[in-house]
């Protein structure tokens, strides 16, 4: 009887000892780099990350849209993980941008589209008449987006995304961030 007690005990220690490290991590963004490809469809208004204190950091962006009204884009979006270099952790995803608001049918896109939906006025179905932004996306909300769904290892990530209009990549924004 003894021994019943102790796995147990032994068991509960250990699931408190994984909650605490799941806990205690954190994901910070360090980088972001936006580029536009072809300055006659967009340019870069603004693109950068801002600590406002130790603890509250965000990231803002403003693509200029210069020919509207766009009616379909598509994004490709890429996770890699910096070990010797970058390495896919997760496979490429490419989908249809328009069909992502309208009706994420997908998961992972839904998911995708999530961590920065609240902050942006990406919220509509096309065609796009305006500016693109994600203003002031926190990193905390990221971090509450992240770790309740998906077990990430500890490292530095880049998550890269190009917006494909027309068949032409027309803008790129790369957003490096670490997971400790």
């Amino acid at each position: 009887m003894n021994l019943h007690y102790t796995v147990v005990a032994g068991v509960i220690f250990l699931m408190l000892y994984e909650m605490h490290f799941l806990e205690s991590r954190r994901i910070e963004f360090t980088n972001i780099k936006c580029s536009s490809m072809d300055e006659e469809f967009s340019n870069i208004e603004y693109c950068f990350l801002k600590a406002a204190n130790r603890s509250y950091k965000y990231l803002s962006l403003k693509i200029r849209l210069l020919k509207i009204p766009v009616h379909q884009f598509t994004v490709n979006l890429a996770l890699r993980k910096r070990s010797n270099g970058l390495m896919p952790f997760n496979q490429n995803i490419t989908f249809d941008g328009c069909k992502m608001v309208a009706d994420a049918g997908n998961r992972m896109i839904s998911f995708l589209f999530s961590l920065f939906k609240p902050y942006s006025n990406i919220n509509h179905s096309c065609p796009y008449d305006h500016d693109l932004l994600v203003d002031r996306l926190p990193t905390h909300f990221v971090h509450h987006q992240f770790t309740g769904y998906i077990p990430f290892p500890e490292g530095d990530y880049v998550f890269n995304s190009n917006w494909i209009v027309n068949g032409s990549n027309r803008v790129s924004v790369r957003v490096h961030f670490s997971f400790t």
